[in-house]
């Protein structure tokens, strides 16, 4: 049984859909209309799809979301934490500005809607997995490597610390048989940005991949007979597929999304 965050669109959907196709209950969230939408593909696909509108910037909504797992269902396995509001707006406005030209609210939408929602997610879902001593808890909004500035100075913090997070969760839920990692999409195939592909008369560039394949690296995951030891850790989806020896959606390998050496720090 698994909480995909965010799950309406882009990476929390592909994500959901392959849950899916796996057979599992997934409680598909978001703030839109489209989580309907999503849950019935993943009933399509073969899954129990229950949609729960849900903003998880709102503390109350995220208590209400696993207070209500907790009466519906005899537990919980996954949480993958994917919500994310950084993008509010018009987010590629002065996105690659320095730090002291940048609009204000833009820490409050990365922040807020994306690390915090992190975070009060995996506090409401680990009583529910700590009850079982077992389960996983994903994070999709981290990057793999700290060496690298991301372009902007606040969604390089908010990345960054994602990726901390799921260093001391891992730290403090490992006595209690509950795993923690991060899951990374590389450059990925949303619905976003195939549409902004397109408005210039483009294909996305063939180092995409589709929101499936983070979803895929999720399952093979929480599979693994060995998830312990990887907990605190985190990988691109890619690397995961070099690990299990999976593809994408169609059936491309995918490399590691790896950032320009001008961007090292």
């Amino acid at each position: 049984m698994a909480v995909v965050t965010g799950a309406s669109r882009g990476v929390g959907r592909g994500v959901a859909l392959v849950l899916g196709e796996c057979g599992a209950t997934v409680y598909v969230t978001g703030r839109s209309e489209h989580v309907e939408e999503a849950a019935g593909e993943v009933r399509r696909r073969g899954g129990q799809g229950i949609a729960v509108r849900t903003d998880h910037r709102d503390d109350a909504q995220v208590e209400a979301l696993f207070a209500r797992v907790r009466g519906e269902q005899p537990g919980l396995d996954l949480l993958v934490a994917n919500a994310w509001g950084g993008y509010e707006g018009d987010y590629q406005q002065a996105f690659s500005a320095p730090f002291w030209e940048q609009p204000l609210e833009r820490w409050t939408a990365m922040v807020d809607g994306g690390l915090r929602a992190h975070f009060t997610a995996a506090r409401q879902a680990a009583p529910l997995l700590i009850e079982r001593g077992s389960g996983l808890i994903v994070c999709t909004g981290g990057w793999d490597d700290p060496d690298f500035y991301l372009g902007n100075l606040v969604y390089d913090v908010v990345k960054t610390a994602t990726s901390r997070l799921v260093r001391d969760m891992a730290h403090e839920l490992r006595s209690l048989g509950v795993a923690a990692i991060g899951v990374y999409p590389g450059f990925t195939r949303t619905e976003s940005v195939a549409a902004a592909f397109a408005a210039e008369g483009k294909e996305p560039p063939p180092e995409t991949h589709s929101p499936e394949f983070v979803g895929r690296a999720i399952s093979c995951v929480l599979a693994d007979p060995e998830l312990m030891k990887l907990s605190g850790t985190g990988m691109q989806a890619a690397e995961l597929a070099e690990r299990y020896g999976f593809s994408d959606v169609d059936g491309r390998r995918i490399a590691p999304f790896r950032l320009p050496d001008e961007l090292r720090l």
